[in-house]
């Protein structure tokens, strides 16, 4: 089984993306930083005569990258209780690709698929990050795609996530189930 990581904050080295690296520490994995790609938000032309029309960004080729893959991580940063803008973006444009012929089986090789989230916020991100958590499951329930775990995480300042021990017992712990899939 082959894993791709989707990074979905903007600092280099953010917490969201530490307590994910804690997690694949050397494990096998494509890892994909949203944040060096032009992503441009969806424009809606589902119920226009034309329908969706091409972006000319850079959307299409992560879209590649993700598809061989069986295990999709997502790791973001909560920014005011809910994923990045980033992933957000990302993820909206799915609507996009549920549409396009150059994507037949979308949905399908999406359904194939396991998916991980690795989340961490600073304002109780175990009670407050559960409605993102929510968001997520019923994203990959809509694209039939198996939820197969998350992680929340308490750090604000940098590094501060290395000093949640749940957090880090739950990332030894996905470590773990992931060794077990490969």
């Amino acid at each position: 089984m082959s894993i791709a990581v989707i990074y979905g904050g903007t600092r280099h080295n953010g917490n969201s993306k530490m307590l994910t690296e804690h997690v694949i520490q050397e494990i096998a994995s494509e890892k994909i930083h949203l944040r060096d790609f032009n992503i441009h938000p969806i424009i809606d032309m589902r119920h226009s005569k034309d329908g969706f029309q091409e972006r000319n960004d850079d959307y299409n080729s992560i879209i590649d990258c993700i598809l061989p893959h069986d295990i999709l991580i997502f790791s973001t940063p909560i920014y005011w209780y809910s994923m990045s803008g980033t992933m957000k973006n990302f993820i909206d444009r799915w609507s996009q690709t549920l549409r396009d012929p150059k994507y037949p089986d979308f949905k399908k090789k999406m359904a194939s698929k396991k998916a991980f989230v690795i989340a961490v916020g600073g304002d109780d991100p175990y009670i407050k990050g559960l409605p993102m958590i929510q968001q997520f499951q019923y994203i990959f329930d809509f694209m039939g795609i198996e939820f197969a775990g998350y992680i929340l995480g308490n750090g604000n300042k940098p590094e501060e996530v290395f000093q949640d021990k749940r957090a880090l017992f739950a990332a030894t712990q996905m470590r773990n189930k992931l060794t077990e899939n490969i």
